[in-house]
């Protein structure tokens, strides 16, 4: 049968030809440049983790305190790769809900980092105010794990609603804390590991689906106090296993 619709030529065919060529450029930066979620209660290290995974750690060492609002960064390598990384604020900003519906829903993202800290996250004062305030490891590892339940549901549900495979990397910082424990420490906030975290690991893992979400679990360290144990050439060498896992997850290499 012989098809009778019209055939758009000449001027009125651009438009559909632009369109197809936008769309094939989206793709293209968005295999080269896929973003990323950094997501974790406050006080964990993820501005600082960031600041390094893009090239643009503090020359003085010293912590920002985390912002109020998302953070954008962007890291780009000689080869036109990268990431964009999208920070969420901790539990103490109001901006914090709001910024999770943007990664998670309306802008889903590729790939998430969750940053945990053994319980030795910095504790923050309320919103609004400034400084770091004690609190006790205990009280910060019951709100890692509320933190994270919040996260997981977010993480569940756009999993299931992408038509790609979803990637997540459970990041634990602060290595230099309890070097004698890191795996120990990594071993707990692995699926299958039995703990709290762990048992609701495995939940989201079930809720997503094993094709659609990959889990992996490495350790960090960003901030080297004066007398570390680590090195910083262990620090290097940390972040730099980080860096060589998230660029397989993307398909850089």
């Amino acid at each position: 049968m012989t098809d009778l619709r019209p055939r758009r030529t000449g001027l009125r065919a651009v438009p559909a030809a632009f369109g197809r060529g936008r769309e094939r450029l989206t793709g293209v930066f968005q295999h080269r440049y896929p973003t990323v979620a950094v997501t974790g209660m406050t006080g964990v290290g993820k501005s600082e983790l960031v600041d390094h995974l893009s090239g643009r750690a503090r020359s003085d060492g010293v912590p920002d305190a985390g912002s109020a609002v998302m953070e954008r960064r962007t890291r780009r390598s000689r080869r036109l790769r990268g990431f964009r990384f999208r920070v969420v604020p901790g539990e103490n900003a109001a901006t914090r809900l709001g910024a999770l519906d943007e990664v998670f829903h309306d802008d889903p993202v590729d790939g998430v980092l969750h940053v945990v800290a053994n319980g030795h996250a910095t504790g923050r004062r309320p919103a609004g105010t400034t400084g770091t305030v004690e609190v006790a490891r205990e009280e910060q590892l019951a709100r890692e794990l509320e933190d994270w339940t919040v996260t997981a549901h977010r993480i569940a549900s756009m999993a299931v609603r992408r038509g790609t495979p979803t990637w997540l990397v459970v990041v634990v910082t602060k290595v230099d804390l309890y070097p004698d424990q890191v795996e120990e420490v990594v071993r707990s906030y692995s699926p299958g590991s039995g703990t709290p975290f762990g048992d609701r690991l495995d939940e989201l893992r079930a809720l997503a689906g094993g094709a659609k979400l990959s889990v992996d679990v490495l350790p960090v360290c960003s901030h080297l106090a004066a007398g570390s144990p680590v090195t910083p050439k262990q620090r290097d060498a940390y972040l730099a296993a980080l860096e060589a896992r998230m660029a397989q997850l993307a398909g850089h290499v």
